[in-house]
């Protein structure tokens, strides 16, 4: 296995230990890292499971009211503390990875005994079969306080080509506009992929920030988080520039009001770094069989049958690229 960096940007000289944990384990696992200068005196494989809940235990603790993922060995059980409750459901990614990552690296340094993920906040409503922590936890027969594992098996495909997510709308306008105007993207995020870098108007990349205080944020404040639209456009032609946030049809209303999420970030990228160019907001949708929309803050729907339809207010630049696109074809 081979997980690469695009790394546009230079790297911090001092990883944090969040960091190091998370590549130690990749590194049991047997994944190659490319694109990253890695110490090998600090980034090495761990070699046993009490290796690995004692540098868990010596790192930094979480917050005050985080629940900190954490090993606890008793006999012939590990208990690992984690939250898996997020947005009403079985959702929270990070922890999804590391607790899997964690449970699948017991498992092949020998760990017959009981694996139990304990404080992860769920209900028995919250777990159905198709999840995919679920599978996981049926493959390597994790358990859950309190709480039974549906049995499920394990898709045969679990790559597969993703014919309705939401990004398909947001990545279709990014792959015309750059191919048939002079427009491009200053920063994408697209499903699936790594978050790209933000474009300074020299073209420098630059990541972007999570929090606009991150103590704040930690003390409980989560206004203080920034916003991330799903792909933000320029149009050198009209001097604009556009923050797009891509959803499905069925959730367009959805999609509406998380325009109004976006002031923080414009204000710290956009209007700081292209201070001559105006500011659109719209939103990108993926889905139905409607050959109409009627709500002005959507510009653009690919609907299921390939029809590409524009809002009443779609930003000029979708229009000369759909435009160049159908001449281009025609």
């Amino acid at each position: 296995m081979i997980m690469l960096y695009a790394l546009q940007v230079e790297q911090k000289k001092e990883p944090t230990q969040t960091y190091i944990f998370g590549t130690r384990l990749l590194l049991t696992f047997g994944v190659e890292i490319l694109g990253k200068i890695l110490n090998p005196n600090v980034f090495k494989p761990f070699t046993s499971i009490n290796d690995i809940i004692v540098f868990k235990q010596n790192m930094r603790k979480a917050p005050k009211g985080n629940v900190p993922i954490m090993l606890f060995k008793e006999n012939d059980k590990i208990s690992i503390s984690g939250r898996l409750y997020k947005n009403k459901g079985l959702s929270h990614d990070p922890n999804i990875g590391a607790l899997s990552i964690l449970s699948a690296i017991l498992r092949m340094l020998g760990w017959t005994g009981k694996i139990e993920i304990i404080r992860h906040g769920l209900l028995p409503q919250h777990v159905g079969v198709r999840n995919k922590f679920i599978q996981v936890a049926n493959l390597l027969k994790i358990k859950l306080e309190n709480l039974e594992i549906p049995q499920t098996n394990m898709p045969e495909f679990y790559w597969k080509y993703d014919t309705t997510g939401e990004k398909l709308g947001t990545i279709f306008i990014h792959i015309i506009v750059e191919n048939f105007t002079e427009g491009y993207s200053i920063f994408e995020n697209h499903a699936g992929c790594e978050k790209g870098y933000f474009m300074k108007s020299d073209g420098t990349p630059i990541p972007l920030a999570k929090y606009n205080d991150r103590k704040k944020y930690k003390e409980g404040d989560k206004k203080e988080k920034i916003a991330i639209p799903d792909l933000v456009l320029i149009d050198i032609s009209e001097n604009e520039t556009i923050t797009i946030e891509g959803k499905k049809y069925q959730f367009r209303q959805q999609g509406i009001r998380e325009l109004e999420d976006y002031d923080s970030f414009e204000k710290r990228y956009l209007k700081y770094y292209y201070p001559d160019y105006k500011v659109v907001r719209t939103v990108v949708l993926y889905g139905s069989r409607e050959e109409r929309i009627i709500e002005a803050q959507i510009g653009f729907l690919l609907n299921k049958d390939g029809k590409l339809v524009l809002g009443i207010q779609a930003p000029l630049l979708f229009r000369r690229a759909i435009a160049h696109l159908l001449d281009y074809w025609n």
